[in-house]
Order: C-alpha cells, then structure tokens, then sequence
C-alpha cells in the first residue's frame, strides 16, 4: 500500500531516478505512450495532483478523495469546460503525493497555489491577518485592537472583514462599558484620569475611580455583547435603571439609560439574526468584464461586521472560462486555511460536497452551507451581492484608468499602443532612485509596474557600498550591474522577465552611467528613460530624457503618461528612502555602543531599552548608567567617556 506522503514523479507514467537526472526530459517524451499504465497505477486514495507543461511550468494543482478516479476524469473523451480541455492538452507529466486524509490534501493544495501560482488556478491574494477585539487577561483587563496569532493569554472576538469594523466596536464599547483601552506602561503611571474618562468613554481604573468588582461586572457585560446577548443585556439595563430610580439613586439610574440609549441606537443599524445563530460568514460572487470579484460579509455576536471584497489573481475570461462553484470553492478553500470558518456559511451557489466536507475536517466542526436563506440571512446575501456588484464596478473603472494611462505613456515614447492584450497587461516597468543623507546609508531601490499596477512582491533593494558617498552615478551603475548583470549570467531558469522600459530616477550624468552599463552587459539601450526633476523641482514639470538621439521631452502637467511616470517615480523614491532612514537609523543607534569594549547585544539592549536610545544613554549620569542589569560601575564610567 502506498504511504502517505509518497510522491510519484511521473511523465504521465512513473518516472526512475534516471530520469530525474535528464530534467524529465525522457519522461515527459514518453508521456502520450505510458498515459493509460500510469491511470491505472494511481492509487485510491486522498492526494494532490499537479500537472506541468512541457517547457516544465506547473499549470494546475488539484486535491482529490480518490486520485485514480480524479485524475482519470480529466483525460475523458469530454471535458467539463472549454478551460479543462485546454490545459488537458499542454499537460506534459503529472506529479501526485499521497496524504493521510482529504483535509491534509486541501492544506497541501493551497500551499503550493499560493508557492508557485499555477496557471489554471484561481489564486486569492494574500491579506494579512484578519483583526480582532481583544480583551486581555490583567487585572483590569484592557481592550484593543489586535491582529495576529489568537493563542495568547485573554479573549479574542473576531475575526473582522477590516481595521474601520474594529475600531468601531471599541468605540461602542467604551460608549456603553466604559472599558480601558490605554498601554499597560500608560495605565501603570497614571495619576489623574485621562481625556477618555472625562468624556465618560473610560471608567478610570488606572485612579481607583472604580472597584474592581465593577469594572469585572462591566467586562462580563462587554463579553456577553460581542457574543451577541444583546436582548439579555437590554433586559438587564432596564431592570437595574428601574431598581436605581425607584431607590432614589439617580444618577446610578442615567447610567444604565444612557447604556440603553447607546446600544439601542448601535443595534438599529445593524441586522441582528433574532434566530439564534450570531456567527456566520456570506459569500457573493460578481463576473463582469473578465474579472471576478468575490465579497465576504462577516455576522458576528448577531451584529453585521462589514464586507471584504477579494479578487483573484488568476481568473482572466472568467465569463467563458470559470463556473462559480469553480470560483466559490477555491475562494472557500484558501480563505479558511488562514481564518476560522463560523458554523453557517450564507452563499447562492453550492460548492461540492466533497469539498465541504474537507472544509469541516479541517475545522474540526460541521458547517451548515445555506443556498437559499429567508428573513435576515436573505437580506444579507442580496447586501452582500449588491456590495460585490459595486467593488467590481470600482475595480473595473480604475482598471480603465490604468489601462488608459499605459497606453498613453506608450503612445507618448513612440511606441507600439495597438500591443496584444496579453503582451499589453504584461508591459513591464522597473524604476530605480537613490537615497541616502550626505552620502551615508546608501541605498538603491528598483520598483516593479506591471499588469497595470505596481507589483511591490518584487520591489527590491540594494545596500550600495565601495564608491564615494554622495556618488549618485557610481551608485547607478553599482545597482543596474546588479540588477541586471545577474540575468545574463543566470541560467535562463533562474532569470525574471527583463523590463520594457527601465526609468532611471535622474538627468543626463545618471542616465549616461545607465546607458553605459547595457552597452556592457549587451542589453537595449533604448529601454532606458531618464526622468529629470523639473524647475524648482515642481511636480508636473518633470522632463524625459532619452541616451539616444531623441530631444529631451515635456509632457505637460495635465498628461496621462506623466501621471503613471510620476506615480512610479514617486514609489521608487518612497521604497528607496525608508530602506536608507531604517538603515540610516539601525547603524547610528548601533555604531557608538558596539565601540565600546565591554558592550555586547545584550547590554547595548537593555541600555537602548532603559533610555530609550542613544541620546538617552548619553544624557544618562554614570549612576544611572550602572542602574541597568549587567553595567557594573567602571563599564558605566566608561561608557560616560566614550560618549561625552
């Protein structure tokens, strides 16, 4: 029997450890004659599939229950779309692994989508990770904002579709509970209550401006509220205000009103589920235009959280190509490998049965998927529906713009505007500008526009050394050696796509070092572009420069293709500057304690820590110096020399 984890390499049939050697060359020759023995050599058992073109690029990867029976499907007389039938045809040779269950197979899958981007594919972008309330574990428990890991000490409630939705409900929260928000060091070095206090969004706990059994009754309170008690908990309000005024304890009693009149007026504009069912997720999908937009909305504790939209990278033709349980699935697939899935998932379209149940094994609870929702969960699909019709509408008109914007830069260089579509979404930019203060902390940045968008996965920076500072053009030629001097010298499997164009961030002396350098590395020198800095440095009257014989060009500042030029220009220069101030600053705050005998990591640490920085250590007396763990008196009087 095979083991899980075992991976069967193969050209469409099992492939030896010779092969291998060749590249797969061999294999992927023999491919159309062993196609039937290898079918019928895959086991029944869960896996991934991926299948590789000829050239040896991954065009699909896929899970299955059964991978005899799925991967057999594929190779039919008839194809399910004309997009299967397709890929069905590149497919050189296959690769499959064997895992321990379906839900292993999905966490597998996702991870080599969102590794190597196969073309057939939908792959979602990764976000980073979904925001929380929480609710820490102290004494007096704090309330903040949190993203990251949900394991740590206090409670968590969440996740929200966005930053806005979290800062509104602590806004909520500190109106109707009065709960601290403030840092622990803020909260420990009080001595008079703060601003939130004095407008009633904060009890004052940091002055004993209430007792702890009240603030715990208030956090109880805020607890069972982000757990969608809101009924109990108006009931309760009520109670108590008609308790507080019948024994004469006015102002006791506003309070709880006040509570009342803040929850009441936050819960009329939401849509709360008087069904019982406080968490659930709705998914709605829009195609239009050959892009595709699915809209997350968030129901949690009852309260309508907001909406995400997502857009796949990999999803063009979608109106020919893609069916929505396709698209449903894989959004599902991906989304809730990195965010908890609530017990109900609202969505018009169904996604196999199969695939729910490798959702439900790796959340280890059941989810009920609801097709055709009533009342509540209706409204909130036909607003989520609404709301995916309107981000892809945004998305298509900025779309346009960006488009236009290229197509009139091309136009405004002399070159082809009337490209394919495919070779004019892939028109490729890369900028290049240095940074640095008087010459020190040099650095270069090189920016990357492509598909009509900046792409800052393959920004990259380059910490210049060896040239005199302030050397702006020894610096040019420095990064473009090596940014593009390792193409021509890499294997041509390990090189990136070279620019259409490369704009150079300077005048005539930078672009001449630039010019320079293709002619060396046997590169065109006419994809170069210099953009120098207009009079009085004034944004709009920025001027092209090209290394060949063509005059000099101004664009105007109501030009399209100066916008897009401006744009990436202005990027490069923000990407170059904060890697120089980080590195800037990393090498100040350093560089004065590491000369000294005697400081180590540790010790630069804790000093840094204690005073907060270099000019704190410097301002510090030799006392206060050997205060700090591990400074004895004579390292401290050291230190006050070196720095004084």
């Amino acid at each position: 029997m095979t083991e899980p984890g075992a991976k069967m390499v193969a050209s469409i049939s099992t492939v030896s450890d010779a092969v291998a050697s060749d590249g797969g060359a061999t294999a992927r020759a023999a491919a159309q004659t062993d196609l039937r023995a290898y079918l019928t050599s895959l086991p029944h058992l869960p896996g991934v599939y991926r299948m590789h073109a000829a050239d040896g690029s991954l065009l699909y990867v896929g899970k299955a229950r059964d991978l005899k029976k799925r991967v057999s499907s594929y190779f039919q007389k008839t194809h399910s779309s004309p997009r299967i039938g397709l890929m069905v045809s590149q497919i050189a040779w296959l690769e499959t692994t064997i895992t321990r269950s379906e839900a292993e197979a999905l966490l597998l899958e996702n991870n080599l989508i969102k590794t190597n981007k196969p073309r057939y594919n939908i792959l979602f972008r990764d976000d980073k990770s979904y925001p929380y309330v929480k609710l820490s574990g102290h004494q007096w428990p704090r309330l903040a904002y949190y993203r990251g890991g949900v394991d740590r000490d206090g409670q968590y409630f969440g996740p929200y579709p966005n930053a806005w939705s979290v800062k509104e409900s602590i806004q909520v929260l500190q109106k109707v509970f009065r709960l601290r928000s403030c840092e622990d060091t803020v909260f420990a070095n009080r001595s008079r209550p703060c601003l939130l206090a004095q407008i009633d969004r904060c009890s004052a706990p940091c002055v004993a401006a209430i007792e702890p059994e009240a603030y715990r009754a208030d956090v109880i309170q805020a607890t069972r509220f982000l757990r969608g008690e809101h009924g109990a908990l108006m009931a309760e309000f009520e109670a108590a205000m008609l308790a507080a005024a019948e024994d004469l304890r006015f102002e006791e009693a506003a309070i709880y009103r006040n509570r009342m009149t803040s929850l009441g007026r936050i819960l009329q504009q939401q849509s709360v589920d008087t069904g019982g069912e406080v968490d659930a997720d709705v998914i709605a999908v829009a195609i239009q235009g050959g892009r595709v937009c699915v809209n997350l909305a968030m129901i949690r504790g009852g309260r309508h959280l907001g909406d995400r939209p997502h857009f796949p990278s990999q999803a063009q033709g979608v109106e020919q190509a893609w069916d929505l349980a396709e698209i449903v699935t894989a959004f599902v697939s991906q989304h809730y490998l990195v965010a908890p899935a609530p017990g109900v998932i609202v969505c018009a379209t169904a996604i196999p049965d199969e695939a729910l149940a490798a959702l439900e094994q790796q959340t280890e609870h059941p989810i009920t998927w609801v097709r055709q929702p009533h009342e509540n969960r209706r409204r909130w699909l036909e607003s989520c529906q609404q709301n995916a019709d309107i981000a892809l509408a945004r998305l298509l008109s900025e779309d346009g713009s960006a488009r236009a914007r290229t197509r009139r830069l091309l136009e405004a260089l002399g070159l082809d505007p009337d490209l394919e579509d495919d070779a004019f979404d892939r028109f490729r930019i890369e900028c290049f500008d240095i940074s640095h203060t008087m010459g020190e902390a040099t650095q270069a940045s090189c920016v990357v526009y492509e598909n009509h968008a900046m792409v800052s996965s393959q920004y990259r920076r380059f910490n210049i050394t060896g040239i005199t500072p302030g050397d702006d053009v020894a610096a040019m030629r420095q990064v473009l050696i090596r940014r593009y001097g390792s193409q021509t010298d890499a294997p041509r499997n390990d090189r990136h796509r070279l620019p259409d164009l490369v704009l150079i961030d300077g005048g005539k002396h930078q672009l001449n070092a630039s010019r320079a350098v293709f002619e060396e590395l046997g590169l065109d020198v006419g994809l170069l572009v210099g953009v120098a800095k207009g009079e009085d440095r004034k944004v709009g009257l920025e001027t092209l420069v090209f290394p060949d014989e063509r005059p000099s060009l101004s664009l105007g500042r109501d030009s399209a293709a100066l916008m897009l030029i401006a744009m990436i220009r202005d990027e490069a220069h923000r990407f170059a500057i904060t890697g120089m101030r980080a590195k800037r600053a990393k090498a100040r705050q350093a560089s004065s304690l590491d000369e000294i005998d005697g400081i180590g990591p540790r010790r630069r640490q804790r000093l840094l820590a204690r005073f907060g920085g270099v000019r704190g250590v410097q301002s510090a007396s030799v006392e206060e110096l050997a205060s700090v763990e591990g400074i004895s008196t004579t390292l401290a009087q050291t230190i006050y020399r070196r720095l004084h």
